[in-house]
């Protein structure tokens, strides 16, 4: 089995974020067509610390090279007081034609970048061929900076990003990075009504309060795309006014995201418009006005997907370490039943 630890993973995937963007847009598209298998997600949550939790993303993910294996994700908020990350994750990747494990990747930045990936394709599919000049970030964590490394991708003509945190240092700390490392773009903090004044706008926090009433905002821009990216932040008000888009359905509506709780308050899921996928393979067009929110799950297909990217280029760089001893062996009894004769 070969490991690839933090070093390793970074090195796959420096500048190298087209081609984490082409993975997860196959995987949506593979998933759209039914070429896929996504069980719902088990979370633990531990008594303490409070609103903490780890997730368990078990996938398949067909096509001409297909792959299959598991997330295990922590969520531990209080990390980010003590200056660690709140996140931390393993994937593993299995064989298909065994079952047994081929690869294990530490992958926190595999999974921010998935998730970062998946919203930069969705806000260049959602706003069509109109131009964004100016992005918004709300949660100045570690998914809105990966976040932005992708929209300035799908996004060339950016100009100007406002960002906002619940604690204004961190605001201003990523801005000061991203201007080093975008010196073109103007980056500004401020409130969220700066951030909310952008064409396309990334909701990433650790608030779970459903807090964010978009009525509250009346001068948003028409046609604007919210990136609501930690489910949780949008009142009920807000998705069922919005023209709704997730990545699955069934896993989007659950778990108490804000989807979930416009689900319970209607008793239906007819806000919901479309699946990414139909979005991005052009069978449902964008809005042009309107505000359209995209919720996405998190499918543990994306990770896959990233993934055995990450680890075809580790083999091809000679990164990582392989391990024996990670197979179960061989059946005493069936063995010696399917050896052949001399």
């Amino acid at each position: 089995m070969r490991i690839l630890n933090r070093d390793d993973v970074d090195a796959a995937l420096s500048d190298r974020e087209p081609a984490v963007l082409e993975a997860v847009r196959t995987a949506y598209l593979l998933h759209g067509r039914g070429r896929s298998r996504v069980p719902f997600s088990g979370f633990l949550r531990p008594p303490e610390p409070a609103g903490s939790r780890i997730i368990s993303l078990p996938a398949y993910l067909g096509g001409p090279e297909p792959v299959m294996g598991m997330k295990w994700i922590s969520s531990f908020p209080g990390n980010v007081d003590e200056g660690l990350q709140r996140a931390s994750s393993i994937q593993v990747l299995n064989d298909l034609r065994t079952g047994y494990p081929i690869a294990l990747l530490e992958s926190s930045r595999i999974s921010a970048s998935r998730t970062a990936a998946s919203a930069a394709l969705a806000s260049a599919a959602l706003h069509g061929t109109r131009a964004v000049r100016t992005a918004g970030l709300i949660g100045c964590g570690t998914i809105n900076q990966r976040v932005l490394a992708f929209l300035v991708r799908t996004h060339p003509e950016l100009e100007a990003v406002l960002l906002t945190d619940a604690v204004p240092e961190r605001a201003e700390v990523l801005a000061a990075e991203l201007r080093r490392l975008h010196p073109a773009i103007a980056f500004r903090t401020g409130d969220a009504a700066a951030a909310l004044g952008a064409r396309t706008v990334s909701v990433a926090t650790t608030d779970s309060g459903y807090w964010l009433d978009l009525a509250a905002f009346p001068h948003r821009p028409d046609g604007q795309v919210i990136l609501h990216l930690s489910l949780r932040d949008l009142d009920t008000k807000s998705v069922l006014s919005a023209r709704n888009v997730v990545d699955d359905v069934e896993h989007a509506v659950r778990e108490r995201t804000s989807l979930h709780m416009a689900e319970q308050e209607v008793g239906n899921r007819d806000f919901v418009h479309a699946e990414i996928a139909a979005v991005l393979d052009g069978s449902v067009p964008p809005d042009p006005g309107g505000t359209t929110v995209f919720s996405p799950f998190g499918l543990g297909i994306l990770d896959l997907a990233v993934a055995q990217e990450v680890l075809a280029y580790a083999t091809r760089a000679g990164l990582g370490t392989e391990v024996a001893g990670f197979a179960p062996g061989s059946h005493r009894v069936t063995s010696a039943m399917t050896e052949k004769p001399a």
